[in-house]
């Protein structure tokens, strides 16, 4: 198995992986009772936030010495921009991730269909806008800042200067971070693929809306790549990395 084929399969179920356990325990418990008498709180919006950071990190330094651990199609862009891999490869990484979230979608939409699971976000954790908290405009600029501040971080801290070994826990609690701030609102996309594959299988509004947070996390990419370039630091040949050090 040439190296190529590695970096797409460990994306693939990175991305799988993240949609899975991230979106997940949103779909599973954001606001289920839990205990032996059934009184306790659920996840809630810090639980969630956490597991999308847990499960990052997790996988940054798991897939990272493989391909980066991107999981992302916003990450990809960045790199691909950054001119830290080639357009060829990042083709390659936006199919793998997508691949990654659909599957992960499916598995989410087979338990609260046959398993008897409550759907506790009641659409299958998908992304929203116009619903109460939030409108469109709004919910475009958020994900532009949130994409932004997210992938600028794993642009400065993937670095070659940078301390690479301590990328993932930088950036696992960016995720985090960003998290909190927007699950309140549209329950946080930032990733084009985590956004898309439940989408994909709730249907309805969500598959309507999906269209903003796959558009405005690619504009947050680039206004992160603008940012990076002014602000890095100055090295010749930053690492090609997200998380972890990768070795090839």
């Amino acid at each position: 198995m040439n190296l190529l084929t590695r970096k797409l399969i460990a994306e693939a179920v990175g991305t799988f992986l993240l949609v899975f356990l991230a979106v997940g325990a949103a779909v599973f418990g954001i606001a289920a009772k839990v205990g032996t008498d059934g009184n306790g709180p659920g996840n809630g919006v810090v639980g969630v936030a956490l597991a999308f950071g847990l499960v990052l990190l997790g996988i940054a330094y798991a897939f990272g010495p493989i391909s980066g651990a991107h999981v992302n199609p916003a990450v990809t862009l960045g790199m691909l921009l950054g001119r830290r891999m080639p357009a060829g490869e990042a083709l390659g990484y936006w199919v793998a991730q997508f691949i990654g979230a659909i599957a992960a979608g499916g598995v989410l939409k087979l338990f609260v269909s046959n398993f008897g699971v409550t759907d506790y976000t009641g659409g299958l954790g998908t992304n929203s806008y116009d619903n109460g908290s939030i409108n469109a405009g709004g919910a475009f600029l958020l994900e532009v800042l949130l994409t932004a501040a997210f992938v600028l971080v794993i642009l400065l801290v993937t670095e070659r200067v940078a301390a690479p070994g301590f990328a993932g826990i930088a950036i696992g609690l960016t995720l985090t971070l960003v998290h909190l701030v927007g699950i309140p609102l549209d329950g946080t996309s930032v990733n084009p693929a985590r956004s898309f594959g439940p989408a994909l299988f709730a249907g309805g509004e969500a598959m309507s809306q999906v269209w903003l947070f796959i558009v405005a996390p690619l504009v947050g990419s680039v206004v992160a790549v603008i940012v990076w370039m002014i602000t890095r630091t100055n090295v010749e040949e930053p690492e090609a990395l997200v998380a972890g050090a990768e070795r090839e």
